[in-house]
């Protein structure tokens, strides 16, 4: 891990902008610390520099609680390679929603399962080298999406003890088998009228979920709607689990 910039924010926060292994991502910590803070991975739908504002949002309100909060760039996002079946899946997708048709499943896996067999690894090496920092601690929660980035996280890594999801995207069917072998505490946000995302399937999801402790805030309103007051509610959730 290489910093490549730090800034002390108006409110404190320490934002430290950094790279492993050409891969960016941005680390926001409590200004002054006497305990090494519990740890927040930060998802998002890729390219930082236009998600940067919410997450900086997100990641700020986090910190104000105590915690450290750190995301990295998705891969075929931002200023990484582009990958051209992604591309392609991608264009198909905006096409059948643009004609108010139904979004294949075909496209769905194209789009997302690529997407989740990168992504993962690569925040699993960027929590290796964030706990590594004197500054973190565990445990470990992830907040956001991809919401089949953070199902196979939780999955796979047994550091995540606990996942706030925000369900505001495609879903492949075979992410439900994955789902039943969750059984970290969640919380799951779905905005109601979101366009970019297939209610009744987030429902079926909800449901496969296997944690014993799971939650779902539904709020009306589309994809970028999410009420401000869900920020107080994912601190409290997180706050609970990692403290």
């Amino acid at each position: 891990m290489l910093f490549t910039s730090e800034r002390r924010l108006d409110d404190g926060v320490l934002e430290r902008e950094f790279t492993l292994d050409e891969i960016p991502g941005v680390l926001w910590t409590p200004g002054s610390v006497s305990t090494p803070a519990p740890l927040i991975l930060m998802g998002h739908p890729g390219g930082l520099d236009m998600m940067y504002p919410r997450l900086a949002a997100r990641a700020r309100h986090a910190v104000g609680e105590g915690f450290a909060a750190a995301t990295i760039e998705l891969p075929g996002s931002g200023v990484r390679p582009r990958f051209a079946a992604t591309e392609q899946a991608r264009a198909d997708l905006r096409r059948a929603l643009e004609a108010g048709k139904p979004v294949d499943d075909e496209i769905i896996d194209r789009l997302v399962l690529p997407l989740v067999e990168s992504a993962v690894p690569e925040w699993q090496a960027a929590l290796d080298a964030l706990l590594a920092l004197p500054v973190i601690g565990g445990p470990v929660g992830f907040s956001g999406g991809v919401i089949s980035i953070g199902i196979r996280l939780a999955v796979a890594d047994s550091r995540i003890s606990a996942a706030l999801l925000f369900a505001g995207s495609f879903v492949p069917r075979s992410m439900l088998d994955e789902a039943r072998r969750v059984t970290i505490p969640l919380q799951v946000l779905l905005q109601w009228d979101d366009e970019w995302n297939d209610r009744h399937m987030a429902l079926d999801l909800f449901d496969a979920f296997g944690s014993p402790e799971k939650t779902l805030h539904a709020n009306m309103g589309g994809h970028t709607g999410v009420p401000e007051f869900e920020g107080d509610a994912g601190n409290r959730f997180f706050a609970r689990h990692l403290k």
